[in-house]
């Protein structure tokens, strides 16, 4: 028995001895040579202290060559499951569970969008994505031991396509510019409510717009309430699941950029501050390197999968992004007709719809066949509206809107050369800030976007008569510029930048105009500014808006109505909040859950109008705090559910108690005056296997945390799974001053030093240097 036992002790321990041995042997080497093929002479990697690398080649396909190698050899999960994703072929690794969302991806065709896309390209860029492809499968090919997430699922990816590397550029723009749900809601609407109605509820403008070019004027904005349209709507027979069906947040990936002139800086430099808000995970998106090769110099942050530095700088100027949340996707109304079967009307006439088959395969289990469909426009929607049929019209898919342009940002001297850089290229449209070495500031679009004719693309309309078009895209010196405005500075955050007079419609459901506003309220009577000074507006967490609510919740409170005691005790705690989202805030978890359920009641018979075409209608439009508030201020009649019986002041009373009965069931052991914004607001970064075995988490995931912060209504976004992805300020004529942050680290395996080596500096807001001391080790890379 002892024997048998020890036989069994000796088994396990070399089970674990040959586990640990092969997730040590994965681990990536940070010196030595290695053979690329192709280089056209050596190349070398210098590594920092955060095992960010400096590479060293002699051309541009040299350095790309290398970064795909090195890419490959730190994040090769996750350019698998990016490009995966982005197919449609996560249930060949993970089996059924995930093969509702490959049917769903299936629908938009990408991965042959990307191979007309790569036919497509420019010959240099075609070649520079080769060079890099070239690099990845080289580390495929020669790799002794893969990483871990292989070695669990056995698996060992094929290998890497030029197709590839456009796939996660697509996942990039399905992230940024891809949803659908705007033209969905707005469609509903319109079919439900009267024009006027949807006018006022669907408005571009709120307190805090402040407009860069085009006047000052927004195209979409009813000022008056419409309150006949609002008293005409039934009340609903029963009370809906408002917190779900009003999104007093929508959430967007976003960011928040602005440029200072030399004008605002102590000693002239300019600079640009970016943070771009995206989903958190470990691995964090970004990748940091930094690439030199013949006379030219780029560095910044770069998307694992593609050859290009998406943000940071050369010797002569830097960028920083905030997506345009602007609308790039139409849905075409098919009309059909039984007496056409398999048709649909077009300009021309009836036309039969294309189809054809493809296979997902399913791990574990038989593989699923699917017939897709294909309209002139694009493929047909899986997903019907308001019982029609649609085609997807969207950018990511059209002929000539995609390429690799951003890699030629290392030819731009100017800011004026910079933006027709940006201009020309095909990558999800973006604003972009501006900074040159010599102080002076500029803004742009980048991106295509679409020129339409006939329409402004906010709700579905058939295009069968041909009055309806996309004319290709708005050509590039149409788009939008500033250079050095009087006051020495330029800021976005997603929020609307153009005046009706800017002559195309780029879009209508933008985001709420308070970040930008509380930026430019810390930048305009502020000189001498310092890299450390923008790194504190990043982390700004001031909330004027709640600052409404607060007022409204402490004047329902003085009503004797509200006399009961569990109210006043919520009033102790309202009145102490600070006006910030700083974890110790008191008084901030009884504001946001007091807007989200007021938001949600006042708006109750406008949902349950959408509710009676589409089931699934919610209200999610970012300007919503423009309605919300003038019904609240001037709170008409016929607006709310009858069981209120047009009386305002009841139905805010109420709502306070829904708030604080609700926050007493889900936090039973804190009074709410203890109440902490910290305490209901934890932020957790996992990676995707510890979110399928939590016994991983340890080792997986970053520890959660109480954050500051918030989802919308603040500079710096925090909330679960949603952030900032990276922080940065720099000026490209001091690079060595230039700060930043990213959670997790450079590596994306669980047992290298730089796996997590970064995340508490972007936690605490701790300034950290862009650039570090490069260490010893030297990776060497030669040709054959």
């Amino acid at each position: 028995m002892r024997v048998a036992s020890l036989s069994i002790a000796g088994v396990i321990v070399g089970g674990i001895a040959l586990v640990t041995g092969l997730l040590l042997a994965s681990l990536p080497a940070e010196n030595g040579e290695v053979v690329l093929p192709g280089l056209s002479s050596q190349a070398r990697v210098k590594s920092d202290a955060f095992g960010v690398p400096e590479i060293e080649a002699t051309q541009r396909e040299d350095a790309y060559r290398v970064l795909g190698y090195l890419h490959a050899r730190d994040r090769l999960f996750q350019m698998e499951l990016m490009r995966r994703k982005s197919a449609g072929r996560l249930a060949e690794l993970f089996g059924a569970k995930a093969l509702d969302a490959d049917r769903k991806q299936r629908i938009y065709q990408m991965d042959r969008a990307a191979q007309r896309i790569v036919a497509d390209l420019p010959p240099a860029q075609r070649l520079t994505l080769q060079a890099y492809v070239d690099g990845v499968n080289q580390f495929i090919g020669t790799a002794r031991v893969l990483p871990p997430e292989f070695l669990a699922l056995r698996h060992r990816p094929e290998p890497w396509r030029p197709e590839d590397s456009i796939l996660v550029e697509l996942a990039m723009f399905q992230t940024l510019n891809g949803q659908e749900q705007d033209e969905r809601m707005v469609s509903v609407m319109a079919r439900a409510l009267p024009q006027e109605l949807v006018t006022f509820l669907t408005p571009d403008t709120d307190p805090y717009a402040k407009e860069l070019v085009g006047g000052n004027l927004p195209r979409r904005f009813n000022p008056s309430i419409p309150l006949e349209a609002l008293a005409s709507l039934p009340g609903t027979d029963s009370t809906l699941a408002l917190n779900q069906a009003v999104d007093a947040e929508n959430v967007v990936s976003g960011s928040n950029n602005w440029v200072v002139a030399g004008s605002k800086t102590r000693d002239g430099r300019a600079m640009i501050a970016s943070d771009m808000h995206l989903a958190l995970n470990v691995p964090n998106i970004w990748y940091r390197a930094d690439l030199s090769y013949g006379n030219r110099h780029i560095y910044g942050v770069t998307l694992p999968g593609a050859p290009a530095v998406i943000l940071g700088g050369n010797d002569d100027v830097a960028w920083g992004f905030t997506n345009v949340t602007g609308d790039f996707l139409d849905l075409i109304r098919l009309e059909t007709d039984p007496a056409h079967p398999g048709q649909y009307r077009t300009p021309q006439g009836w036309q039969a719809f294309t189809e054809h088959q493809e296979t997902i395969r399913v791990k574990g289990e038989p593989d699923v066949t699917l017939t897709l469909r294909d309209s002139e426009w694009g493929p047909v929607s899986d997903q019907d509206l308001l019982g029609q049929p649609v085609a997807i019209k969207w950018t990511a898919l059209e002929p000539h809107f995609v390429d690799l342009g951003l890699m030629d940002m290392d030819q731009a001297g100017n800011t004026q050369q910079a933006v027709a850089v940006m201009n020309r290229f095909g990558g999800p449209p973006q604003n972009v800030v501006i900074a040159d070495r010599d102080g002076h500031i500029a803004w742009t679009y980048m991106g295509r976007f679409p020129k339409r004719r006939g329409f402004d693309g906010l709700i579905s309309q058939s295009w069968a008569d041909g009055n309806f078009a996309w004319d290709g895209s708005i050509p590039p010196d149409d788009l939008p510029r500033l250079f050095g405005p009087a006051d020495g500075f330029i800021v976005t955050a997603n929020n609307r930048t153009l005046g009706r007079d800017y002559p195309y419609v780029i879009g209508h459901n933008w985001s709420l105009s308070y970040r930008a506003h509380r930026i430019e309220e810390l930048l305009k009577t502020r000189n001498g500014l310092t890299e450390p000074d923008l790194l504190a507006i990043q982390l700004d967490t001031r909330s004027e808006i709640l600052g409404f609510y607060q007022q409204l919740a402490l004047d329902a409170l003085s009503n004797p109505s509200a006399a009961d005691g569990s109210l006043q005790k919520s009033r102790n705690a309202i009145a102490a909040w600070d006006g910030y989202m700083k974890t110790g805030s008191i008084g901030a978890p009884i504001l946001s859950e007091f807007r989200t359920r007021l938001a949600g009641a006042v708006f109750e018979k406008v949902v349950a109008a959408g509710q009676t075409l589409d089931p699934q209608f919610r209200y999610a439009w970012r300007e919503m705090e423009t309605p919300l508030r003038q019904l609240l201020t001037q709170r008409p009649k016929g607006v709310l559910h009858p069981r209120y019986q047009d009386d305002w002041q009841a139905m805010i009373v109420a709502t306070l108690r829904q708030t604080v009965q609700a926050l007493r069931e889900k936090y039973p052991n804190v009074e709410l005056d203890q109440l902490t914004w910290g305490m209901t607001h934890p932020v957790n970064l996992r990676h995707p296997f510890s979110k399928v075995a939590a016994a991983l988490s340890g080792v997986l995931d970053m520890p959660a945390f109480d954050s500051d912060g918030c989802a919308s209504v603040c500079v710096k976004v925090m909330d679960n799974a949603h952030g900032a992805s990276e922080r940065l300020v720099l000026s490209p004529s001091h690079p060595e001053n230039a700060l930043f942050h990213m959670p997790g680290g450079q590596s994306g395996h669980p047992l290298s030093a730089h796996y997590r080596d970064q995340q508490n500096f972007w936690r605490d807001g701790v300034a950290l240097p862009m650039r570090t001391a490069v260490g010893e080790d030297v990776l060497q890379f030669v040709p054959r």
